[in-house]
């Protein structure tokens, strides 16, 4: 913004150096959103890192179903439970909470990075009051009961992923991308647990 209000301003070698080396990355595929460092999702502006998925749009229907699931059961100021399972950035999670503000929540991953990630992204949110982030499998996660269980967990089929975009393929983490042989394990996983 600031080049754009002043055109006749030459850059500094340190800006076009800086410039240089965003350039480079971005025609090395990564997305915008792990060069910036944040995106957003449902409104929220969440840090995402090399540990993390970067939230797309559509998960954003998720949330939705959600919160109408949540409406059907009486008004969203009632208090609830509600556990993110793999939650990465704590995308899901979060945008829940906002919207329900007596709910309390768990988000369960796997990777001691993406927990550190989500737990940043509540404390800058002020929602951290509300958010509390374990490392762990799906499972464990249940023992105590939720009124909301929400999961985007992986799902492209391990052999596909190498076919992906560059942007995703090279940079997201795998772990958050590998369904297993047909991109359905974490689903069976789930439907076991939740006896669906």
């Amino acid at each position: 913004a600031a080049l754009a209000a002043s055109p006749d301003r030459a850059l500094t070698a340190q800006e076009q150096n800086a410039i240089n080396l965003l350039e480079q990355r971005r025609l090395a595929r990564e997305s915008v959103a792990h060069i910036l460092g944040t995106s957003e999702f449902w409104g929220l502006p969440l840090q995402v890192t090399s540990a993390t998925l970067v939230p797309r749009p559509d998960t954003e229907t998720l949330v939705e179903a959600a919160l109408a699931a949540i409406d059907e059961g009486g008004p969203r100021t009632r208090p609830l439970r509600i556990a993110d399972l793999g939650t990465g950035t704590g995308a899901l999670l979060l945008a829940l909470l906002s919207e329900v503000p007596n709910a309390l929540g768990v988000g369960i991953d796997m990777s001691m990075e993406a927990l550190t990630v989500a737990r940043s992204n509540a404390e800058r949110l002020g929602l951290a009051p509300r958010a509390r982030f374990v490392r762990g499998h799906f499972g464990a996660a249940l023992a105590g009961g939720f009124d909301l269980v929400v999961s985007n967990p992986p799902y492209i089929p391990s052999t596909d992923i190498e076919s992906l975009m560059p942007d995703v393929a090279d940079f997201e983490p795998r772990a958050a991308l590998d369904g297993g042989p047909d991109g359905l394990g974490a689903y069976r996983n789930l439907a076991e647990l939740l006896k669906v």
